[in-house]
Formats: structure tokens, C-alpha cells, sequence
């Protein structure tokens, strides 16, 4: 969601020295973002752009050989293995895995989620216990388990062997399993490390597959591994960005018929696909039917062999998924007609409850409201005998797992990472639990600051936006966690034309040196006129429409531009201007002046002797940069 032009705090990079990739063959902008984010030499540009080969998976992780010798023996013996996920895309996506390798190597697998609303997160004793009844004896966890010490304290007590597969927080304690298979027990730097759940599933798999050596067993895997892996915002480093390069050259040719489905139906047509039509378009459809409906549907759409059968399971979810959007919709407008009721100044931590409030929701509408007022923000729901249960949300800097346990007296439960997490509270405790957040977050906007943080990587002109570009922009993906799309910023961009579109999003033709590009602003919240000149922090997409497909600029910040840009240092201010295409004058807080230019190099040149000293040069390095001489 973009900000809005009166709330912002624009940070601009700083200046660097590009000379060390100039071998590199990308436009400057791009390589500018990525010395920025820390590749400062060819041969790690080179790395991002050519994967190289993953190492055997069976030397990173220790229990590796002890899982698959297991899962061999129940293929060898028909056994029946419980896959027991979670309800999101990752779990969900990590048991069809499973059970279509399972059940292709000659196991007899059965998935095992909980409910949501009925169970909560996790393997729990009542599935442990209702598994053994209907004869099970080896339970294999995908996306949960480290964490689940009663269930697991019941299994080994009935008997039952479980392999634990799982990449949230290891406890202190190792948990009661035959064999973990979790990142952390990986070495330091392994790319293993960043797994998601489905992506433990997809080793697992595929080293059972190469032991019975039947490749075809795992023929669809890595095509839920590239879902689960974008749906669950896993880093896009080592392994993650290995597997789905390559997967995604394939994915919209898929052998399963749930996914191929799923393609159809949001219209992807016969194209290979990008990370985004993942996390846009396909992973919705998957996570609402966990939030608000029964998970085993999204089990039984991408374990499904018959297209026709795949077609209306998949119809289903789409449903759901409609469902979803409208119940956000509505949650998100009654916690907004909640905030705007109370005439006090916006509290530093927003905290809204309602006992009607759907739990599978509440996390959606938190991230919202956290992208509209930069605050964070908890939705909470009733969750019966006088508790209620929340969904958190943080801007980053806030984290969010410290803060809850700053209030452990105060709940029930609660758990989470520093961007998100969740708890229980007793609903009389509210109050008083809204009162420590609230402190601790005023403390934190204190520190940061009001408004958001506009943090563009590199100045990108309009006419520089074409089809060159968004070529080595693709060589630069998948974007996601951990690599990111590219923000950019263009200084001095005439608005000619803006129409507010159904959905709330803002449609403008913006002009730059006689270049015209077209731009969207999703979820525009912003209600007065823009500015007629603004400054636009940006990224690039394609927008495919009735066939044709253009580059257009995705609005993230504008504001309104100023000719002069005010530096400030200290208690002083430092007035920047540049009289011409590429001169630079700066005066000082005493009036005093220093003016240079930016050669075709990139570098200043002045004959100004004040000029080479390191707190004057680092000045107008910033001067250049923010008046848009410099990338």
C-alpha cells in the first residue's frame, strides 16, 4: 500500500564508489541497488545471476539418512505413515508433497491437520491418540512438531515412531523423535538453512525417491516446493533461490493436476510463471481455504489425479477465497469506523477486538492497518471462556516477540517473531495489556520517528524504464524475503492525468524529460490532490491487459518536489540546488557557497579546495544523490 504524501520520512542512499563492478553487465541503477545490499565485487553479482549446484543434503543434516532409512522401510512395507501438516500453504502444501511420494513409493499415507478454530496449531495427543487407533505407527510432522512436547510424550508412549520435519524455533530441549530434520541442525551458511517446511519435505522426498530410485515419484514435488516456498515468505537465498529458478521454468507446465487447476483458474494462461503470480495469484487461493474452511480440501486438490475432479475441488477454494476477501474487507472497515469513533490522537500500539471477528482473518486485516497508520497493530477475537486470541502485526523495528514477552504475566499463551505473532488473553486483562504495548511502543516511534520510512535503492529516470531494463531486472529474480524487489526513486515527475479506479487504487500518467509512463497506486488512501511535480518511490511490474503487456511503475511513496533540497547536519541546515542538467551549488548555514559539477562519471568536480574535505565531500555526495545526479 502506498503512503500517503504527508507521512513520510524519506531516507535516500548514500553515496557510493561503483567503480568495482563496472565489468558487471547490468544497467548502473541495478548495480548500484546491488552494491548497496552488499555485493561489491563481480564475482558475487555473478553468484546471484548463476546458481551454482547444491551440496548433498545428506551432509548438512544429521538425522537426514536415519529419516529416509525409516520412510524406506514403510514404502517397502506398505505401512501406513501419518503426514501430519499445518493448516497454511506451507503445511499444507508439504503433506500433498508427501503424500503423493509416499504413495507413489508403495506407503499407505493419510494427511492429519488440525483445525484452526477446533485445534489450534500443531500435532497434538487427540490426533496422536486417534491415529494410533486406526493403526498407525510412524507419524511424519511437515511445517510443525518441535514445539508439540505432550503429543510427541504420547507417541513415544503408545509406541509410535515420529520423524519430526520443521523450521520454527527449536526449543532447548531436543524434541522426543526418531529423527529431526530442521535447518538449524544444519552447518553455519548451509544454503539448507533458510527451508521452509515444504521445502524439508521436498529433501526428504527426493532423497527417498533417489535411495528407491524412482524419480518419478517426486515428478510434481518441486512444483508444490516453488508454492509452499513463496506462499510461506521464505528467504529467496541458498537453496530457496536454487530450486525455484528452476522450478519456476516449469511450474506452469506442471504434471499435477491441482496445480494446473489452480493456474486456470486464475487465468495465468501457458507462460512460464513469476514468484509474483505465485504470491498473488495461487497462494491465495490455497491460504484461505486454511483460514476459513477445512484444509484437507487444499490436501485433496493437490493430491487429485483427475483433472475434471481437480477443476471443481479447485473451484472451491476460489470460493473460499472470495469469502476471504469479503470478510477482510469487512473486518478491516469496522476496525476502521472503531479507530475514527475515538477522537484521542492515534495510540502508539493499535489494538482492536471484537468477539465476532474470525480468527483465520484477523491477521490479514492486522497487516493492513500496520501498512496504513505505521503502528503496530493487534486484532483480537473471542476464543470462548472469556479469553480472547490475537493476530500481531509490526512495522520493522518493533519487534513484536519481545514485546509479548514483556507481557507474559498478562497471557495466556503467545508465541511469534519480530514482524508478526500471536497470544491469548483473558479478556479482563485487555486494558491493562493495551496500556504496555502502548508504552512500549511510544517508546519505540520516539526513537524511529512519525510517519513511514521511504527507502528507495538507486534514482532510476523514466526514460531509463524499458524493456532493456526490465530484462536484466528478471535476471535479477526471484524477489522475496531476503532479496527483494527493487524500490527505485525518480525525482521531478509531472502528474498529467490520475483516476481513482474501483477498488480504491489510484491510476497516473506521470512526464520526466518528455518521457511518459503510466503508474498505479494500490489501495491509494490518500484524500486530498497530489502535487502537480512529485517525487515517486517505486517498483516495476508488467501489467498484462486484453493481451497486451506494458511496463508500468508500481507506486510505493510520493511527495510533493522541491527545485532546492535542505540537508540538514547538526543543528544547521544546508540549502542544495542545481542550477543546470548537471551543476551542484551548496550554501552553508552562514550563507557561504560551493558549487561544482557531476562529469560524465559520476564525479564532482570543483575547484574549490573545500571541497576535498571528508565532511564537505560526504555532504555533497548526499547533495548529488538527493538532487538526482547520481544513481
Amino acid at each position: 500500500m502506498p503512503s500517503a504524501v504527508s507521512v513520510q520520512q524519506w531516507q535516500l542512499p548514500r553515496g557510493i564508489d561503483l567503480t568495482a563492478l563496472d565489468s558487471v553487465p547490468l544497467p548502473l541503477p541495478l548495480r548500484a541497488l546491488l552494491f548497496r545490499r552488499g555485493l561489491t565485487e563481480p564475482a558475487q553479482v555473478n553468484a546471484l545471476l548463476n546458481d551454482s549446484a547444491l551440496p548433498k543434503p545428506g551432509g548438512h543434516f544429521p538425522e537426514l539418512e536415519k529419516a529416509v532409512q525409516r520412510l524406506h522401510q514403510a514404502c517397502l512395507k506398505a505401512e501406513r505413515v501419518a503426514i501430519c501438516g499445518d493448516y497454511d500453504a506451507d503445511g499444507m502444501t508439504s503433506t500433498a508433497l508427501l503424500l503423493r511420494t509416499l504413495r507413489t513409493l508403495g506407503a499407505e499415507p493419510q494427511a492429519a491437520i488440525p483445525s484452526r478454530m477446533a485445534d489450534g496449531y500443531g500435532l497434538n495427543c487427540s490426533m496422536v491418540n486417534e491415529l494410533h487407533d486406526a493403526g498407525v505407527r510412524l507419524i511424519v510432522t511437515v511445517d510443525n512438531g518441535v514445539a508439540a512436547h505432550e503429543a510427541l510424550s504420547r507417541a513415544e508412549d503408545l509406541g509410535m515412531e515420529v520423524v519430526l520435519t520443521d523450521h520454527h524455533t527449536l526449543p532447548k530441549t531436543r524434541p522426543k523423535a526418531l529423527a529431526l530434520i530442521h535447518p538449524a541442525t544444519t552447518p553455519d551458511h548451509s544454503p539448507y538453512r533458510g527451508l521452509a517446511g515444504v521445502g524439508l519435505a521436498y529433501v526428504v522426498a527426493r532423497e527417498l525417491a533417489e535411495r528407491m530410485r524412482q524419480p518419478a515419484a517426486i515428478a510434481s514435488a518441486r512444483d508444490l516446493f516453488c508454492i509452499g516456498t513463496v506462499a510461506d515468505m521464505a528467504p529467496l537465498t541458498g537453496a530457496n533461490r536454487t530450486l525455484l529458478r528452476e522450478g519456476l521454468l516449469h511450474l506452469h507446465r506442471s504434471n499435477c493436476p491441482g496445480v494446473r487447476a489452480l493456474q486456470q483458474l486464475a487465468g495465468l494462461g501457458d507462460r512460464p510463471l513469476r514468484a509474483d503470480d505465485i504470491g498473488f495469484q495461487l497462494a491465495p487461493r490455497i491460504n484461505a481455504v486454511g483460514r476459513i474452511g477445512d484444509p484437507q480440501l487444499v490436501v485433496d486438490l493437490l493430491t487429485a489425479d483427475d483433472q475434471n475432479s481437480a477443476i471443481e475441488l479447485g473451484r472451491q477454494c476460489d470460493s473460499l477465497n472470495r469469502q476471504r476477501r469479503e470478510l477482510c474487507d469487512a473486518i478491516e472497515a469496522e476496525a476502521l469506523a472503531l479507530l475514527e469513533s475515538d477522537r484521542d490522537p492515534l495510540p502508539p500500539f493499535l489494538l482492536l477486538a471484537q468477539g465476532h471477528w474470525h480468527h483465520g482473518v484477523i491477521g490479514i486485516v492486522a497487516a493492513r492497518l500496520m501498512d496504513r497508520f505505521q503502528r503496530p497493530t493487534a486484532l483480537l477475537a473471542a476464543d470462548g471462556d472469556g479469553l480472547m486470541r490475537a493476530s500481531v502485526r509490526a512495522p520493522e523495528g518493533f519487534a513484536v516477540d519481545k514485546a509479548l514477552d514483556h507481557c507474559t504475566d498478562l497471557l495466556e499463551r503467545h508465541g511469534g517473531h519480530p514482524a508478526a505473532g500471536g497470544f491469548t488473553v483473558k479478556a479482563a486483562q485487555v486494558h491493562r495489556l493495551h496500556e504496555e504495548l502502548n508504552a512500549l511502543a511510544l517508546s519505540w516511534i520516539q526513537t524511529r520517528g512519525e510517519g513511514i520510512l521511504v527507502e528507495p535503492e538507486a534514482l532510476l529516470s523514466l526514460t531509463a524504464i524499458n524493456h532493456e531494463l526490465w530484462s536484466a531486472l528478471l535476471s535479477l529474480e526471484p524477489f522475496g524475503i531476503g532479496h527483494p524487489a527493487p524500490l527505485f526513486w525518480s525525482r521531478g515527475c509531472k502528474v498529467t492525468s490520475q483516476r481513482l479506479l474501483r477498488g480504491g487504487h489510484l491510476k497516473l500518467t506521470l512526464v520526466q524529460d518528455n518521457c511518459e509512463r503510466e503508474a498505479i497506486a494500490w489501495r491509494w488512501q490518500q484524500t486530498q490532490p497530489l502535487p502537480a511535480i512529485v517525487d515517486v518511490a517505486f517498483r516495476i511490474s508488467l501489467n498484462r491487459w486484453q493481451g497486451e503487456a506494458k511496463l508500468q511503475l508500481e507506486i510505493q511513496a510520493l511527495r510533493e518536489h522541491h527545485a532546492c533540497l535542505d540537508l540538514h547536519r547538526g543543528l544547521g541546515v544546508y540549502r542544495c540546488s542545481s542550477p543546470s542538467a548537471s551543476t551542484v551549488e551548496i550554501r552553508n548555514p552562514s550563507g557561504e557557497r560551493l558549487s561544482g559539477s557531476v562529469n560524465s562519471n559520476g564525479v564532482f568536480e570543483s575547484e574549490d579546495n573545500r571541497a576535498r574535505h571528508p565532511y564537505v565531500a560526504d555532504l555533497i555526495q548526499d547533495a548529488c544523490i538527493g538532487l538526482g545526479l547520481l544513481p
